[in-house]
């Protein structure tokens, strides 16, 4: 079993198909204690995507919990934050045990998608 899990968050619902979603972010859920699962948040826009990323957490048995991020400055790159985001994270818990997992100065690249 892998120790960790990205899950992207959106905010459409799953009863009205009519509402698609507007917003992307993402959960990294550390999987290395067993039995004490830790779904740390990513939002590019604090707060927005709470509700949703605590049921996804509460699906997977995981402790919710904000993980810092920069923040976008437009209503429509929260897709390439995610994108930036996971790679960053990706990159730093490959390099060893004790990654960082603070994405507060995170830089993202629309272009370099």
């Amino acid at each position: 079993m892998a120790d960790f899990l990205f899950l992207p968050v959106n905010d459409a619902s799953a009863t009205d198909l009519n509402r698609r979603g507007s917003h992307w972010s993402f959960l990294l859920v550390d999987r290395r204690v067993r039995g004490r699962l830790v779904a740390y948040h990513y939002d590019s826009v604090l707060g927005y995507n709470d509700r949703f990323a605590a049921t996804i957490a509460e699906r997977v048995g995981a402790n919710l919990q904000d993980a810092p991020i920069s923040q976008q400055r437009n209503e429509y790159d929260c897709g390439v934050f995610v994108v930036d985001g996971t790679r960053a994270l990706v990159s730093r818990l490959a390099a060893g045990p004790q990654p960082d997992l603070n994405l507060r100065n995170l830089v993202v690249d629309r272009r370099a998608l």
